[in-house]
This record gives structure tokens, sequence and C-alpha cells, in this order.
């Protein structure tokens, strides 16, 4: 296998799997280590192709990047935003508003696609959902986007988590309006322990990307099923019919 360019870009060829040794807990693989056994991986002999102008963006001159960094450090929180590499993370820090990741930094999956760290996470911090509210408080937030890792090692998949910080952020912030973003649920039992979880405190937004087409979810999404998460969506919106459910998909992969 080639080895990768010092950038991530995303240009993948099909390359034969590999046993791996198991991870210890809190350890995280990124990059080549991370899709290594994955059907895909990068390839370094394509051409990188110049990026469009209206994809630059530059960085701002004011300190509120730092001073939300700061905040949210100083809380014990994740957001999605510096864990997944996000190259509008400056535009978005800059006017104060962030996609909050719950339960940890470790994703149990390891989509060719994503940059954050594979591995075997710790287990839940019990004061994050009190963090998190009272953090959302302090920011004066009307709508907060709330996401999570794939906890394929919890029995209800992390929903019971997602649950509480519902509860304590309405608790601090009673007009908000919350949209959780979840992983699949995907395993026996744990979708409808989940679903059973999120009946009791449900958000305003429920969504659930699918991400890509069926044809590749195998090469991009090892572990994850288009039909599984389609049914997800399907199984929620069928017990909360007046909640707006959503769901995304990516071009270009």
């Amino acid at each position: 296998m080639k080895p990768l360019p010092a950038n991530k870009s995303i240009p993948i060829s099909v390359v034969d799997t590999a046993p791996a040794a198991p991870l210890l807990v809190g350890e995280k693989q990124l990059a080549r280590d991370k899709i290594a056994r994955n059907p895909v991986t990068f390839d370094a002999s394509r051409p990188l192709l110049r990026k469009p102008d209206w994809i630059r963006v530059r960085i701002p001159s004011s300190n509120a990047v730092g001073l939300l960094k700061a905040r949210l450090r100083q809380s014990a929180l994740v957001t999605v935003c510096e864990e997944a590499s996000c190259p509008n993370i400056h535009e978005c820090f800059s006017k104060g508003t962030a996609t909050f990741m719950i339960l940890g930094e470790v994703c149990t999956r390891r989509c060719s696609f994503c940059d954050v760290a594979h591995g075997r996470p710790q287990p839940p911090d019990a004061a994050e959902p009190a963090n998190l509210a009272q953090t959302i408080h302090e920011m004066q937030l009307k709508y907060v986007v709330i996401t999570s890792v794939d906890r394929d090692d919890l029995a209800d998949g992390g929903a019971g988590h997602f649950a509480d910080c519902i509860r304590q952020t309405r608790a601090l912030s009673p007009t908000i309006q919350i949209e959780i973003l979840t992983p699949d649920f995907r395993g026996r039992g744990r979708a409808e322990r989940a679903l059973a979880a999120l009946a009791a405190a449900p958000p305003d937004v429920f969504n659930h990307n699918l991400e890509t087409v069926r044809e590749i979810y195998r090469e991009v999404r090892p572990g994850a099923d288009y039909d599984w998460s389609l049914s997800l969506l399907k199984q929620f919106k069928a017990a909360h019919p007046k909640l707006p459910t959503k769901s995304g998909i990516m071009l270009g992969l």
C-alpha cells in the first residue's frame, strides 16, 4: 500500500483488508492507521485538483476562536468542528456557533470520509450533560445541534446520554430549539432501546445522515447499513409524526 500524503485529501482506491491488533481503551487511530482495514484508502497517485475560490476562507483576526475553544476546554466539551477537522471552523467559531459532540472524541466506526478518531472510547462522562447545558445557557443559544460519535460499545448506542443532555439543556434554557444528529444505533435491540430513550426526552429536530448511496456503503462506511439507517429515520418519524426528521447525503464520493 502506498503511503498517504501529508494532507488529508480524499481520492480513494480499493485495497485488501488486513487484521489489526486490538486497541486499548482510549487509544485512537487517525488517517492511514484508521482506514488501513477499510476496503478503500487514499490514492496518492491521483492528482489533487485546485480548490475553487469560494471554498477558501479567511482566518478571522479576532480572538473569538481562541476564547470559544478555551470555554469548551474549561467545560470538558468536544465539538465535531474540531474533531472532524472542519475547514469552516474559524468562520463558525468567530460567530460563537458550534456543533457539540457528546460521548467523547473516539468513534467505534472507521468511515473513510470522516476525520474523527477511531478506537475504543472511554465510558461516557456523567458530568457531560450538565456541563453542556451550562455552556449552552451561558452562550445564550436559541438553537443548538448536538451530535455524537458512534458508540457500538453501549447497549443503547448512547441514546440515553442524548436524552440526559436534552433534559438538562431544556432545564436551563426552556425556549431553546434542540436538534440531535445521531449515529445509526445499529445492533441487536440497540435501535429499540435508543428510540425508547429518546421518546422520554425527544428533540425538536431529529437528524440522522445517510451520508452516501447504498452502492458504496460497504466501501466507505464499514459497520453501517443503508437500509438500517433509512429504517431508523422511518421508525422515529412514525413515533413522532409532528417532529421534523431530516437526513444528509454527500456528493462526490
